[in-house]
């Protein structure tokens, strides 16, 4: 079970990081000095933001319920007798033509919010739809196609294909074929409805997928169960989601210049995407060996999951932060971005700060998702809004756009608290070891070292300097110092390989 959940972590990494080169390159063209505005760079983050709200919304916990429910279908029907696919799209298709509808109703609402400090953002309001319908449809066949173990697919097109697609739109936008932003943003809004069309196809034309109405004799037994599951995992699905962008949407309303200062919160939020990167990959691979796991009641296979998951989270978070953290401004002024932008470093620290937190407590979420106290996702969920809400409204109006990843920071810390200490007391599950506190002193050793040592020395040369020698120290303690029991047999895997070639 480890050696699968590794294999499929390390490959869905690479896939990630490969996306985030991707994506990368589309934000120095973004925010490259003389291409796009920082406004409209804004616009696109508020877009995505937006997007991710509606699709929450739209989905009606779907996804959870797919996670959740996914082995009993899979166990006890063939797969064309399996209406779990067909229900999940249904009823998120319906639920988007009534949020569209609504959407119509309360534009207004829209607009008195957004339209003094973001007016792109209400000019253009209509297209968050087809982008958000994208999204929901696409959630829903990641859910599906995870617990089909084809989580390096969607890793592929939600962080490469996608990406890959805006960039090939900024090029477009450069040579003159789309003649303007207002081009250009409106078929930006349709990338994610053609990643969503490509795994459908894909499903479909593999017969990983079937599309059967017909109510089957599972959805009969846990019909009671599955609505009572669904309704509770939906409260807290949106105050996970409303959490996760009320910082964007509250500096697009709240801060002077909005969408501006949405551009800049928007690169600090990119760089820490980053440094969260694995924990997708990890995410992915371990879902369906934690939903089983529970059905099978082997408490102790959870266990190992929650420790090397936060271990592993851990350790890379901790090596990316500091590597960011120490050439921001460099790389700001070294790849001539908009100066504007070096108002995002404090942004950054915290934010990335907050990642660290998140990343490093493991896949507690995932392992009370999937357990008999699903319901305590709303418990959790309503503590994180309970300080979110307020404390970024508070932050925002005092601070502008440092204000969001402060209240970030405290929320999150608290919130993931709150769930170790409920699977601690429950279950006995625990994500730290002594090699946790390892891995935090060993961070704040090489990054006062490298900072000490190096902060004269700028431009090229000081971004590689001090990310080798960073990079070399800790790589090389983690090794040394075992922090971590998936590196060795990992580092040994590519040792063979290597030798046989």
């Amino acid at each position: 079970m480890s050696q699968q959940i590794r294999k499929h972590s390390i490959i869905s990494s690479l896939v990630i990081y490969i996306g985030f080169a991707v994506g990368a390159l589309n934000t120095y063209l973004f925010t490259k000095e003389g291409l796009f505005s920082t406004q409209e760079y804004g616009l696109t983050t508020f877009f995505m933001s937006t997007a991710t709200l509606v699709m929450s919304f739209a989905t009606l916990a779907m996804p959870s319920y797919i996670y959740k429910f996914f082995h009993y279908y899979n166990d006890h029907l063939e797969p064309k007798k399996n209406d779990m696919i067909a229900w999940a799209l249904f009823t998120s298709i319906i639920t988007s033509i009534i949020i569209l509808i609504l959407g119509l109703v309360f534009k207004n609402l829209f607009v008195r919010k957004f339209n003094a400090e973001s007016p792109l953002a209400v000019y253009y309001y209509y297209w968050l739809y087809p982008l958000s319908f994208g999204m929901a449809i696409f959630t829903i066949l990641e859910a599906y196609a995870w617990n089909l173990n084809k989580s390096i697919l969607t890793n592929f097109l939600k962080e490469v294909l996608l990406r890959a697609f805006v960039t090939i739109f900024i090029v477009l936008f450069f040579l003159k074929i789309i003649p303007d932003f207002d081009a250009f943003i409106k078929i930006y809004t349709l990338a994610y409805p053609a990643i969503a069309l490509t795994l459908l196809i894909y499903l479909i034309a593999t017969k990983k997928m079937h599309l059967t109405f017909r109510v089957s004799k599972v959805t009969r037994r846990f019909f009671g169960k599955i609505t009572r599951f669904v309704f509770f995992i939906y409260s807290g699905s949106l105050i996970l989601s409303i959490s996760l962008v009320f910082d964007t949407l509250v500096i697009a309303s709240l801060a002077k210049d909005g969408l501006t200062s949405v551009g800049i919160f928007t690169l600090a939020q990119f760089l820490t995407s980053i440094i969260q990167a694995p924990q997708r990959s990890i995410i992915a691979a371990s879902i369906p060996f934690i939903s089983k796991a529970w059905k099978d009641k082997k408490l102790h296979q959870i266990q190992s999951i929650y420790q090397r998951s936060s271990i592993n989270q851990l350790v890379f978070s901790c090596l990316l932060f500091i590597l960011i953290a120490l050439n921001y401004s460099d790389a700001v002024i070294t790849f001539k971005l908009n100066t504007e932008y070096l108002l995002g470093f404090f942004p950054f620290i915290l934010l990335g700060l907050t990642r660290i937190v998140d990343m490093g407590t493991g896949v507690n979420a995932q392992i009370i998702g999937t357990s008999t106290y699903w319901k305590f996702e709303l418990v959790s969920g309503t503590i994180l809004l309970a300080f979110m809400l307020p404390l970024s409204y508070i932050l925002t109006k005092k601070y502008g756009i440092i204000g969001p990843s402060i209240a970030n920071l405290i929320s999150i810390t608290i919130y993931n608290l709150v769930r170790i200490l409920f699977l601690w007391r429950k279950f006995r599950l625990f994500p730290f070891t002594r090699k946790s506190l390892h891995t935090i002193i060993l961070s704040g050793v090489l990054y006062t070292a490298a900072w000490i040592l190096f902060r004269n020395m700028h431009g090229f040369a000081g971004l590689f300097i001090r990310s080798i020698f960073v990079t070399l120290l800790f790589v090389g303690s983690v090794y040394f110092l075992n922090l971590t029991p998936d590196f060795k047999p990992v580092l040994q895997s590519l040792m063979k390989r290597f030798k046989r070639k």
